[in-house]
């Protein structure tokens, strides 16, 4: 932690917040792979080599509670469910941190039939959670028993679902097959009703953080739309990629009409986040662009993020926004899950400062633990999270394990350096002492050979 901040803090000089910020900020930009694995049995001592992944047929969905930061949920593609104590003690083996599942659910005919395309925990209580499927359902399951307390069946796949992290109306936002935002009420257990819109497939919908009423969804006819979920006709708003100045040039404090046929991207789009303010939106689309729009006026702020990104399939491809609280203002982050890796981006710049891979050795340990066959062995990232209350962040693989990834900083490397040129001293002392310990030995046991006089 830099002295000088402390001293300023001491004296009142600058704020708590700000020393926050100046300590977490190098920290988001040092996250390196970890040495924390998941499996869904974990090895014993004994059993050092038989790790299986945390999903035999893939990692499709992702998320941890806001609340603690301590638990996370994995779906998979098979329908299987799985939570994670990121508090528990691992085991450690070869190197390697590996957790068991605090609890799991393997594929049932009584859960879903299909799999998991979305799983996140209830916004204002982690002891419940919902899922999607693709076998048309919403479920809403028990945080301690992985239970399923309800279910809704949407006749379409569900692609997406959201819920508002501010709203007391307990909507559920679902992106499905048809091409209108199906709302699904908790409270009453049906299905309200829908926003008419999209010429086609709903891939993803995300609710404002400071709007209650307030959603955009992402469609394959290459619109995001914004909705006030209190009306019954019509949209706000449509984005459009020409846009660069906003409606009418003018900024608004509420969304506008754009023209109704703007398209925020020439392709689907399966990718929406708002940034923690309410007044970014970024989204991802099958033309392989991520884009920053100004929510007051509709504006695309042209950030340009280059050529690396790659987005294919109806899949959701979510960014994750870090937290503003470890970051100095405007310089917010993004993590892209592109593929094989994950990019790091300054969002308001589009600056690319961090490739994130898995290392060789780690991928290898998941592939020659599960027979050929069984599941998708590409290392494709399906699905990105952050760890509340920590600099920490968290993937979804597409060969069934799931990542951590936790900040290496310089002293980190140096302190690693000195760690190891301690080792290395202590076996060369070890290897002198041997030797003299040796030579003593042979000296001690050497017979004496003598001559006699004839």
């Amino acid at each position: 932690m830099n002295t000088q901040h402390l001293l300023e803090r001491a004296y009142g000089s600058i704020s708590h917040d700000v020393v926050k910020r100046a300590t977490a900020s190098p920290l988001v930009y040092a996250l390196q792979p970890s040495t924390v694995n998941f499996s869904q049995r974990a090895p014993s001592r004994d059993e050092a080599d038989e790790r299986l992944p945390a999903h035999v047929s893939g990692v499709n969905a992702l998320t941890i509670d806001k609340f603690e930061g301590r638990y996370l949920l994995s779906g998979g593609a098979d329908s299987s469910i799985a939570i994670w104590d990121l508090e528990s003690q691992p085991i450690a083996s070869d190197g390697y941190f590996t957790y068991g599942p605090l609890s799991a659910v393997n594929k049932t005919t009584e859960e879903h039939r299909l799999g998991i395309t979305q799983i996140s925990f209830y916004p204002f209580d982690s002891l419940a959670f919902l899922t999607s499927s693709y076998d048309h359902t919403v479920k809403i399951y028990s945080s301690e028993t992985l239970a399923p307390s309800a279910s809704f069946d949407l006749d379409s796949v569900v692609y997406n679902i959201a819920l508002s992290p501010v709203a007391s109306h307990l909507l559920v936002a679902c992106a499905t097959q048809h091409p209108s935002v199906r709302l699904v009420d908790l409270r009453s257990g049906a299905s309200t009703h829908s926003l008419a819109g999209h010429s086609g497939a709903i891939l993803s919908t995300a609710w404002s953080p400071i709007r209650e009423h307030i959603l955009a969804s992402g469609a394959t006819d290459g619109s995001v739309r914004f909705w006030d979920v209190r009306r019954s006709v019509g949209e706000l708003g449509v984005l459009d990629l020409e846009d660069s100045v906003g409606v009418l040039g003018k900024p608004t404090s509420s969304f506008t009409r754009n023209s109704v046929q703007g398209k925020a991207h020439r392709g689907p789009v399966n990718g929406i986040v708002w940034s923690e303010d309410g007044r970014h939106l970024v989204t991802c689309g099958h033309d392989e662009r991520i884009r920053v729009w100004s929510t007051e006026s509709g504006a695309n702020t042209l950030a340009n993020f280059g050529p690396m990104v790659r987005n294919s399939g109806l899949a959701p491809c979510i960014p994750v926004l870090t937290p503003v609280q470890n970051l100095h203002p405007k310089k917010d982050i993004l993590f892209y899950p592109n593929e094989h890796e994950i990019l790091g981006y300054e969002l308001f710049e589009g600056n690319l400062f961090r490739r994130l891979r898995r290392p060789e050795q780690q991928k290898r340990v998941h592939e020659a633990s599960t027979t050929k066959g069984q599941r998708n062995v590409k290392d494709r990232v399906t699905a990105l999270t952050w760890r509340a209350h920590d600099v920490e962040m968290y993937s979804a693989h597409a060969d069934g394990s799931i990542a951590a990834w936790k900040p290496r900083t310089e002293e980190d490397a140096e302190l690693d350096e000195e760690e190891e040129q301690e080792r290395e001293d202590n076996e060369e002392s070890k290897k002198r002492k041997r030797g003299v310990l040796d030579e003593i030995y042979q000296g001690l046991t050497k017979k004496q050979i003598t001559f006699g006089g004839l």
